[in-house]
């Protein structure tokens, strides 16, 4: 199981903060994972309508989408943000 966690928009549009997932084995990277999700149904789709604007970090270090998700225990993803 793999705990994925959801920040801000994304986590409104999904409508939960959070949910452990076993990952099918053709998700390899997290660019994979945000494909599938957007297959999982209407909230899924609409956080990941754009993909490349949604962050992630695998246990709690940022990534880039062609990051391998192989054992990792928490993936969360965030939109991009912004502050001073």
């Amino acid at each position: 199981m793999t705990k994925l966690v959801y920040f801000a928009w994304v986590r409104e549009r999904i409508g939960r903060p959070e949910e452990d997932l076993d990952l099918p084995t053709e998700v390899r990277t997290v660019a994979d994972l945000a494909r599938w999700l957007a297959t999982r149904g209407e909230e899924y789709a609409y956080a990941f309508e754009n993909p490349e604007v949604v962050r992630a970090a695998i246990d709690k270090k940022h990534v880039k989408p062609d990051a391998a998700v192989a054992g990792a225990r928490e993936i969360a993803f965030f939109p991009p943000m912004t502050g001073g």
